[in-house]
């Protein structure tokens, strides 16, 4: 009785030695790391400023791209904001999901989301115009989108934003460039070689 006793409490402490040194490797394996961002340099040039960029930053941004209010998750997200020395700003979104089943879905909201922005922005600003276009995908990693949406209200300047919608694997990524101005002013194809190297940059 007293060696089979012995030996149970052997096994426990075994065990419990055991499920202390797995603990460490399942929270690394949960602690996903940051994909990889944009840097200023990445985004189209502004003529007369340089671009400055706050740290990467997990988590949403506190307020979220126009257009995209209450679409993106913040589980497995990380954001980073960009600013000059004029009113031209960005932002970039990148979320790990868990799943590139669920990557293609975040992604398919994301552009239904922003194709309906100045139809839906119309509905809710009486005297507002507002217009968009598609630019088109890109062939990177699993695929980009481009699209431009102008907003105007009278007395006060127009805005235009540039979203670049990209996807590798599980991650997903949303650039949104703004200034004042119309889609006849946006750096659209400087725009494209930002949203290519943002998907390119996700899993490095």
């Amino acid at each position: 009785m007293f060696r089979r006793s012995a030996t149970a409490r052997a096994f426990a402490t075994l065990a419990a030695a055991a499920a202390l040194l797995l603990v460490p490797a399942v929270s690394a394996t949960a602690a996903a790391p940051a994909p990889g961002f944009l840097t200023g340099t990445d985004l189209p040039p502004h003529p007369t400023s340089p671009w400055y960029s706050d740290p990467v930053t997990k988590g949403l941004p506190e307020f979220a791209p126009f257009c995209l209010d209450g679409v993106l998750p913040k589980a497995g997200s990380w954001h980073r904001r960009f600013g000059t020395e004029y009113d031209t700003g960005a932002v970039q979104v990148s979320v790990r999901a868990s799943s590139p089943a669920a990557a293609a879905t975040l992604v398919r909201t994301l552009e239904r989301k922003v194709a309906a922005c100045a139809a839906d922005w119309l509905r809710t600003t009486p005297g507002g115009t507002a217009s968009w276009d598609d630019y088109g995908t890109l062939p990177v990693e699993e695929g980009a989108h481009v699209y431009g949406v102008h907003t105007s209200i009278p007395e006060s300047e127009p805005g235009v934003h540039l979203y670049g919608i990209g996807r590798d694997g599980s991650t997903v990524t949303v650039v949104n460039w703004g200034q004042m101005g119309d889609l006849s002013q946006a750096p659209v194809a400087a725009f494209k070689k930002t949203t290519t190297k943002a998907v390119n940059k996700l899993n490095p």
